[in-house]
């Protein structure tokens, strides 16, 4: 029934305009539009809706991620433009943060500025 709609994608923020620019600013995606109750971009094909919630209380979970082509470039990018890549003690990341799983697929994790977990994913070529 919904296999042709297009996906839309809500994130929690107390700020907004802070996670308008880290979004937009830091991250690339582009603004669509911004008021007073949420800042929608696009992440790809994907709607971001990021919707202000006062009194935010951020999950240790993953919210939301990117499937990413080349990984190791991306968490390089992300750091050097200031974002700070989690570490898990007992996961066995390398020293970038980035966890290779059992299947090959690489995986690293960083917070928006209001604690979401986001991920980026490079999945292992298939044969």
């Amino acid at each position: 029934m919904l296999e042709s709609a297009a996906p839309i994608a809500f994130l929690p923020s107390e700020d907004l305009d802070r996670s308008r620019r880290f979004f937009g600013d830091l991250l690339g995606l582009p603004v669509e539009e911004v008021s007073a109750f949420a800042c929608v971009l696009r992440a790809g094909p994907t709607m971001l809706r990021v919707t202000r919630v006062d009194g935010l209380r951020p999950q240790p979970f993953t919210v939301f991620g990117w499937q990413v082509p080349d990984l190791a470039a991306t968490v390089a990018e992300l750091t050097r433009a200031g974002v700070r890549m989690l570490h898990y003690e007992g996961l066995g990341q390398d020293a970038d943060g980035v966890w290779a799983t059992p299947d090959g697929a690489l995986v690293a994790w960083f917070r928006d500025p209001d604690g979401n977990t986001l991920s980026l994913t490079q999945f292992a070529a298939r044969g």
